[in-house]
C-alpha cells in the first residue's frame, strides 16, 4: 500500500504521480470535500486505487450520481462534457469523503460498471442510466429500476417535462392496459435465473406490492424450493415522486416541505441535511439556540420514527400488542412537536438559517413530563419485546452479515453498528452542535435482526439523554440567522427605504438567489445517514438536486441476507431493516 494524503492539492499530486499527469483535474467545492475529475479511461483504475490500495482507504460507495452539465452555466476551469458520472467515497479511517467526476460527452454516452468494484454499484448505476440515460458498460442487467418499464426518456435529462401538465395526456387503452400488464410478469431467465435444477422445479412467489409484511408498495419475487429461498428480486419504484426533479422546479426556500416526505417517519429530520447543504452554498451560520433547537426536534422525530419500527418489527414476528402501545407513545411525542411547531407529521419547519419560529411558552413542562414518563416503557418493552423467547427465535441469527459486507453494500446507521462498529455521524462529524452533547454510540455483535433490533432500542435511550440536554442547557438568543439568505428574510430593515422594501418583496416572492458551485451534507437520519448534495448556478433554484437516502442501498441487500432462509424468515429481515418506501424511491 501506499500513503493517501488528505488535503485536495496533495491528493492530485498523489494520484498524477501513479496515474499520469492527465488524469485529474481538481475542481473547488462549497463544502471542501476533495473533488476530482477522471477521465472516462483511467476511472475503474482510480477507483480501485482509492477503494483498497492506498493506506486509510475509501471502502464504501458511499453514492452514486450524475449530472446533466448540457445548461450548467458556471464550469469555468471544469472539463467538458454533457453528463458527468459522480461517485462518493467515504473514507472510516481517515474520517474523510473524497468525490471523483467523469466527464462524459454524447446524447448516450457510456461509461464502465463499478459492480466489479461494489455490489452496491449496481443499483445505483441503473437508477443512472434510468433517469439520464447514461450507459454501463459491462453492467450484468442494465435496465429500469424506479420508471416503469415502460416508460419512454429519461426523466432527470433537462428536456424531460418536470410536471403531468407539460406532458402529453395519458390515455389507458385496452392494448396500453395489456402492454402495462405484459411489462409486470416476472421473467425468471432476465435475471439469470434457472426454472428447474436437476429434478428439482423451483416456485416463483410474487410477494407484494400490497403484502403488509413489505411494509408499503414494495414487490419481492422470490425463487422457492419449497419454502426455502435460493433468491430474491425486489421491485422498487411504486412510490417514486421524482422528489429530485421537484428540487430543479422549486425555488430554495419551497422545496424544505418535499424533504419532509422522502423518510416520511422523520420530519424534521429529513429538512436537516438539506438545509445543511443550503447554508454550505449560502456561507450561513446558524445561531447556538437555532441549532439546539432543530437537535432537539430531531432527536423527538427519531424516538417517534423507533417507535414505529419497534412496534411493527414485534408485530411481523407474531406480537400484536406492543404496536398499539408504541404508538400511542408515539402521540405523546407528536403533542409536542405539534405544541412546538403547529403540525405533527410533517411539520416543514426548519428554514434556511434556523426554524420557523421560537419554542414556545410551556414547552419545557412538555419535555419535562414525557422524559419522565419514557424510560419506564421502554423498559417494559424490553421485557415484552426483547427478552421474550419467541421473538429471540425468530431473530437471532437470521438475515446476518459481516461488517466487511456492511461496507461493501453501503450500510449506515443502526444497520452498520449492528456489526460492531461504532460509527455514528453525530460523533464522528458533529454538525448542528452535536459535539456539545453527551451520548453513548450502541452497538452490537453478529448484525443479525435481533442485533439491529438492540441498537435501536438503546438508541431510544440516547436519544432521550440528549433531549434531556437540551431541557437543561437550551440558550438564549435568535432563533434564525440574521443573514440576508435566510427564509424568510430579515425584515427589521423593509420599511427604511423603497430599496429595502423591493429586496425583500423579491427575496419572498422569488425566493433567495444561492451562489454558484455545489455542497453536501450529511445526518445521522432514523434510517441511517441522509444526505444532499445540491448543485447552484447562481439562480433561485437548485440545477441538481440529489438525496442520498439509506433505505435505497439497505433494501439493495435484500437478496444477500435472505438467501438460504425461509419466507418468514425474510419478513423479519425485512422488518429488522427498518426503511421507508419513500426513502427507497424518492
Amino acid at each position: 500500500m501506499t500513503a493517501a494524503p488528505t488535503d485536495t492539492q496533495d491528493i492530485v499530486q498523489h494520484l498524477r504521480s501513479r496515474f499520469g499527469s492527465d488524469s485529474v483535474t481538481p475542481q473547488a467545492t462549497k463544502d471542501e470535500i476533495p473533488t476530482l475529475w477522471v477521465p472516462r479511461e483511467k476511472i475503474l483504475d482510480i477507483l480501485r486505487h482509492l477503494k483498497s490500495q492506498v493506506l486509510g482507504p475509501y471502502p464504501m460507495l458511499y453514492d452514486l450520481t450524475a449530472i446533466d452539465e448540457r445548461m450548467h452555466k458556471s464550469r469555468a476551469g471544469l472539463p467538458p462534457c454533457d453528463f458527468s458520472v459522480v461517485y462518493h467515497l467515504l473514507s472510516f479511517d481517515r474520517n474523510q469523503d473524497i468525490r471523483v467526476k467523469v466527464p462524459l460527452t454524447g446524447e448516450y454516452p457510456s461509461t464502465p460498471t463499478a459492480t466489479g468494484l461494489w455490489p452496491s454499484a449496481n443499483w445505483y448505476e441503473r437508477e443512472v442510466w434510468d433517469m439520464f440515460g447514461v450507459r454501463f458498460d459491462g453492467h450484468p442487467n442494465l435496465r429500469r429500476i424506479l420508471m416503469p418499464t415502460t416508460w419512454k426518456g429519461h426523466p432527470l435529462r433537462k428536456e424531460h417535462p418536470a410536471r403531468a401538465t407539460e406532458m402529453e395526456r395519458f390515455d389507458l387503452t385496452d392494448a396500453r392496459q395489456d402492454e402495462e400488464q405484459e411489462a409486470l410478469a416476472f421473467k425468471p431467465e432476465e435475471w439469470g435465473m434457472n426454472r428447474k435444477s436437476g429434478d428439482t422445479e423451483f416456485m416463483f412467489l410474487n410477494v407484494g406490492p400490497h403484502h403488509p409484511g413489505t411494509h408499503g408498495v414494495l414487490r419481492i419475487m422470490l425463487q422457492l424450493d419449497g419454502e426455502e429461498i435460493i433468491d430474491a428480486v425486489p421491485d422498487i419504484g411504486f412510490h417514486h415522486r421524482g422528489a429530485e426533479k421537484m428540487g430543479e422546479r422549486q425555488t430554495w426556500h419551497t422545496y424544505i416541505p418535499y424533504t419532509d416526505r422522502v423518510d416520511y417517519l422523520g420530519g424534521v429530520m429529513n429538512n436537516l441535511p438539506y438545509l445543511l447543504a443550503v447554508e454550505k452554498l449560502a456561507g450561513i451560520q446558524v445561531p447556538p439556540r437555532a441549532q439546539m433547537i432543530r437537535v432537539m426536534m430531531c432527536e423527538f422525530f427519531r424516538l417517534s420514527s423507533h417507535l414505529v419500527w419497534y412496534g411493527t418489527f414485534a408485530q411481523d414476528v407474531g406480537q400484536m400488542s406492543p404496536v398499539f402501545y408504541m404508538f400511542n407513545d408515539r402521540e405523546r411525542i407528536f403533542d409536542i412537536v405539534e405544541a412546538v411547531c403547529g403540525a405533527r407529521m410533517h411539520p416543514n419547519w426548519f428554514r434556511i438559517g434556523g426554524v420557523a419560529q421560537d419554542l414556545p411558552k410551556g414547552w419545557e413542562g412538555m419535555v419535562r413530563e414525557f422524559l419522565q414518563y419514557l424510560p419506564k416503557r421502554l423498559s417494559d418493552y424490553n421485557e415484552i419485546v426483547m427478552k421474550n423467547r419467541l421473538f429471540k427465535a425468530r431473530t437471532v441469527g437470521i438475515g446476518a452479515y459481516t461488517r466487511e459486507e456492511a461496507i461493501d453494500w453501503g450500510v449506515t446507521g443502526p444497520g452498520l453498528r449492528a456489526c460492531g462498529f461504532d460509527w455514528d455521524f453525530r460523533k464522528k462529524r458533529p454538525y448542528s452542535g452535536y459535539e456539545q452533547f453527551e451520548f453513548d454510540i450502541p452497538t452490537a455483535e453478529g448484525g443479525d435482526c435481533y442485533a439491529r433490533a438492540e441498537v435501536r432500542v438503546d438508541e431510544m435511550r440516547e436519544s432521550a439523554r440528549i433531549i434531556e440536554q437540551c431541557l437543561n442547557n437550551m440558550p438564549a438568543g435568535p432563533y434564525k440567522a440574521d443573514h440576508p439568505l435566510t427564509t424568510p428574510p430579515i425584515k427589521n430593515c423593509t420599511m427604511k427605504d423603497i430599496e429595502t422594501l423591493i429586496t425583500h418583496f423579491l427575496s419572498v416572492s422569488w425566493g433567495p438567489v444561492m451562489p454558484a458551485g455545489e455542497a453536501f451534507a450529511g445526518v445521522e437520519a432514523t434510517k441511517g445517514n441522509n444526505g444532499y448534495y445540491l448543485t447552484s448556478d447562481g439562480d433561485t433554484k437548485s440545477y441538481r438536486t440529489r438525496i442520498r437516502a439509506p433505505s435505497f442501498p439497505h433494501m439493495q441487500m435484500l437478496p444477500l441476507i435472505s438467501r438460504g432462509l425461509m419466507v418468514a424468515d425474510m419478513l423479519a429481515i425485512i422488518g429488522s431493516i427498518d426503511f421507508v418506501l419513500a426513502d427507497i424511491d424518492r
